[in-house]
């Protein structure tokens, strides 16, 4: 449990830089991230370390989120201590007209040796394709599927 803080401190930073290899060093080899509410155009999962690297390169590389804080609104351990659930908002600018946003979500990461096992990660997507400006593209894509 004394190694939650301090990775989670490190998962923010590799955020808020949109570092995708600080991000990927966090996990085991065999490490996953899953984004349980799948929306199109938005992978469903990740597996391995170096396809947590690629797929947060692809997504962040050519998003003009430019994430600046990240507000922990409540982070929880649970009982056997590997797993931490964190309530956060990324607050930041949208590249190149400023215009603010901010993403609830909820982040589950297990754990273990001072790596990431596994992670949960429950955003907004309707807010995200919204303040993107894709939100009807999402929507004719979801009316189709």
């Amino acid at each position: 449990m004394s190694e939650t803080p301090a990775i989670l401190d490190r998962y923010h930073r590799a955020v808020l830089s949109k570092s995708a290899d600080d991000l990927a060093e966090l996990y085991a080899p065999d490490g996953v991230h899953e984004y349980p509410f799948f929306f199109p155009g938005m992978p469903e999962r990740f597996e391995g370390r170096e396809a947590i690297r690629e797929g947060c390169r692809a997504i962040w590389g050519p998003s003009p989120a430019r994430p600046q804080r990240v507000e922990e609104v409540a982070v929880h351990v649970s009982a056997d201590g590997e797993v931490i659930t964190v309530e956060h908002i990324v607050h930041g600018t949208l590249a190149p007209t400023g215009q603010e946003f901010s993403f609830p979500g909820l982040l589950v990461l297990r754990v273990r040796d001072g790596l990431i096992t596994h992670a949960r990660d429950y955003m907004d997507g309707l807010r995200v394709a919204h303040t993107m400006g894709v939100l009807p593209a999402l929507a004719a894509a979801v009316g189709t599927s």
